[in-house]
């Protein structure tokens, strides 16, 4: 009979144990143990955070005293996700800076977001944990480039940095004179760190209200205290009901969000799939999906619905309501309104602790992260040296695309994509992989070829843009069970972009990511197939629909 997983937690006295910061809860390596140590900060920075209330208040007085009127957050993963949330979620304020993230590197996306606020007017949050994420500090020359030509000598006081004590970005940024170089708690992990620094100074530079966001967090932190009894504790009945679910084969927790908190998903997607995928087990974070009628899924999902108190989608619910009776579980989470998000954040971080405690994994690492960047690394020397990137001949060209990978024999992308897809079992998931730059219009492609895949197949699926997943789903790619299929979609960059200092550009960087990942999810054996799409995205992106659905037929 299986054990109750309430039950469970209880008699391993789990709730006392987390908050009293017991790193045995998840792993008996005592190397672990002290790295875990330094990764439970999140647990109490509320009380931490609730100090700095008043200064990030001023801060923003500040910089709209200084003329500042827009903000351009460069990040990666846990430094951008949050605050890309908070810009979708609550928009600008009234007095609030027209906050933006970059998190690609591709040069498309690069030149839209330098096309949106002149230098002058503009403040550029640095956001590194460790300081040294390639992708941020490239972008960082790219734009102080930029900054420099506007203001000479007086660049740097555009620029902020957001990062760890000691590290090289700390340095840097007082080097160059930043406007202000902001520390943030050292024992608290990327994608724990909504509710710190990271997450705080672009929400209060938007103009939200900061005290309020850490007073609806810190009323989770109360109702997930040890000392409330575990039946009533959010957080860990969260954790608990995934951990089960998973374990009866129910792994793709798939996020169905009304507006306006349409964007949690993406947050909540890197924190599952970084933390809970990896020794062969995970959980496989759906986001952005269309909901589908309930003869497309399978029975590997868990729906998760929130929705704001009053303003709930009736579409929305009825389609969930069809999913439940035919026997799918759904959560349901509701917010009185979108502060709540700050005490989401926290349960959800709660929550993913937990599930890795019942699926026997240390939520605090990424150990297959480095594996693309190592390859990365490995490609761009070879750029220094030889001047270019070594280049493997497609498998199959045709139509305007470019095939790599295994053909299995197949003489046309129609018949290589089918049978490539089909190649996924019952329980497996299709993962596009998009190095493209994020938009509408692509987004649009990219999501009927994901809903054709689905309803051919009955697949969960995921969309991600490269490089920005690498710090998020890449770790449950590489690291969690082996029940992805993949399909890399890369193209030529209509026209690129220098990285001053290097080199090599910002097309060839992506470039080198994508091959990078290519390698190693080959290098695991993992089911993965590449697609080039040429100069012409839009156009390229139409065919390779075209070809999916005519695969999927055949």
């Amino acid at each position: 009979m299986a054990v109750d997983p309430l039950l469970k937690l209880q008699r391993e006295r789990v709730p006392a144990r987390l908050w009293g910061r017991d790193p045995s809860l998840w792993t008996a390596d005592p190397a672990r143990q002290k790295a875990i140590k330094n990764r439970l900060g999140w647990l109490t920075v509320t009380e931490a955070m609730a100090e700095h209330r008043g200064s990030l208040a001023a801060f923003l007085e500040e910089a709209r005293g200084a003329g500042l009127t827009h903000a351009l957050l460069l990040g990666m993963g846990g430094s951008s996700l949050c605050p890309e949330v908070c810009r979708l979620t609550f928009g600008v304020a009234p007095g609030g800076l027209d906050l933006r993230v970059l998190d690609s590197t591709d040069p498309a996306a690069i030149r839209a977001r330098a096309g949106e606020a002149e230098p002058h007017r503009t403040l550029y949050l640095v956001s590194s944990k460790s300081g040294t994420t390639a992708e941020t500090l490239a972008l960082l020359r790219f734009f102080e480039d930029r900054a420099r030509a506007a203001k000479g000598e007086r660049a740097g006081e555009h620029f902020v940095a957001i990062t760890d004590p000691g590290t090289p970005l700390e340095r840097l940024g007082r080097e160059r004179g930043f406007r202000r170089v902001f520390l943030n708690p050292a024992d608290i992990g990327g994608r724990y760190s909504a509710l710190s620094l990271f997450g705080l100074l672009p929400a209060a530079l938007l103009g939200i209200d900061v005290g309020g966001f850490l007073e609806r967090a810190e009323r989770l932190v109360q109702a997930c205290a040890s000392r409330v009894p575990i039946a009533d504790n959010p957080g860990i009945r969260l954790g608990a009901l995934l951990g089960e679910l998973a374990a009866a084969g129910r792994d793709k927790v798939t996020f169905v969000a009304d507006p306006p908190l349409a964007a949690f998903g993406t947050w909540a997607e890197q924190l599952l799939a970084e933390s809970t995928g990896k020794e062969g087990r995970g959980l496989v974070p759906v986001e952005g999906e269309p909901l589908g009628d309930p003869g497309v899924y399978g029975a590997d999902r868990l729906f998760v619905h929130l929705s704001v108190e009053g303003r709930e989608d009736p579409p929305v619910r009825g389609r969930l309501e069809a999913l439940e009776r035919a026997g799918h579980p759904v959560i349901r989470l509701r917010l009185t309104d979108p502060l709540d998000l700050g005490g989401e954040f926290f349960r959800w971080e709660m929550a993913t602790a937990v599930a890795g405690i019942l699926l026997k994994v240390n939520p605090f690492d990424e150990p297959n992260v480095q594996e693309s960047k190592d390859n990365t690394d490995r490609l761009l020397k070879e750029v220094r040296r030889a001047g270019r990137l070594p280049q493997e001949p497609a498998a199959l060209a045709a139509d305007g695309l470019a095939l790599f990978g295994d053909m299995g024999g197949a003489r046309s992308p129609e018949a290589a994509l089918g049978a490539h897809l089909k190649r996924a079992r019952l329980g497996d998931y299709a993962a596009l992989m998009a190095y493209l730059a994020p938009s509408p219009a692509h987004q649009e492609i990219l999501q009927a070829i994901r809903v054709a895949i689905r309803d051919a197949l009955r697949l969960a699926t995921t969309v991600g843009y490269g490089p920005r997943f690498l710090h998020s789903t890449g770790q449950l790619h590489k690291g969690g069970p082996d029940t992805g299929v993949f399909l890399q979609i890369t193209a030529e960059d209509a026209s690129d972009l220098p990285i001053p200092g290097e080199p090599y550009t910002f097309g060839v960087l992506k470039a080198a990511q994508a091959l990078g990942d290519f390698q190693a999810l080959r290098a695991k054996g993992r089911r993965i197939l590449r697609v080039h799409l040429g100069p012409d995205v839009k156009g390229g992106l139409a065919r390779l629909r075209e070809a999916v659905e005519a695969g999927l037929k055949a």
